[in-house]
């Protein structure tokens, strides 16, 4: 079965770590992220199938009550936006580097997958909202035109909502930036 992931924004801290209590004693669901985010809000991630996702969700979004901000299940998720949400990805060899900046987190988790399946790119990174006034961002490598293909593509999928703030492609990165960017 394809795996899918799971979103839960709240704006309580306490709140948000007893939902995410919740959602993992409700259903067969692995914790991915569960975390403070900026500014005082809590996001939680969770993956599995389908079925456990969407019950872990709809607990969580119950056990919110008030405090819930959004919520999104995403199924059929590629492989990589997981790894690329905690930063276990190391590209062997950038020859180009592209960034989606986004409005909010779940809004880049979304960019993350359309990037991944529209495009030959790999995903370096996925940040959310820490530290970027509730903002999040990918960072991914590849040839340039694979690039700016998934820049278009993200672009063209998400234009609609306007929560792309922001995009950039960059042909042969220096190596410094390559380094800080790891």
């Amino acid at each position: 079965m394809k795996k899918s992931i799971g979103l839960v924004e709240l704006k309580s801290i306490p709140i948000g770590i007893e939902v995410a209590d919740t959602m993992l004693k409700t259903a067969n669901v692995e914790l991915i992220l569960a975390n403070p985010i900026c500014p005082g809000k809590y996001v939680i991630i969770v993956s599995g199938n389908v079925g456990s996702v969407e019950n872990a969700i709809k607990a969580g979004k119950d056990k919110a009550g008030i405090f819930l901000i959004e919520s999104h299940v995403i199924n059929n998720i590629h492989e990589d936006v997981i790894p690329a949400l905690t930063g276990t990805i190391e590209p062997v060899n950038i020859k180009s580097i592209g960034c989606i900046e986004t409005i909010s987190a779940l809004t880049a988790i979304k960019a993350g997958d359309i990037a991944l399946k529209s495009s030959n790119i790999e995903l370096i990174e996925i940040r959310l909202a820490r530290g970027l006034g509730g903002k999040g961002f990918i960072v991914m490598c590849g040839d340039i035109a694979s690039i700016n293909s998934a820049i278009k593509s993200c672009t063209n999928e998400l234009q609609e909502s306007g929560e792309i703030t922001s995009t950039s492609s960059i042909a042969s990165p220096h190596r410094d930036l390559i380094n800080k960017l790891m």
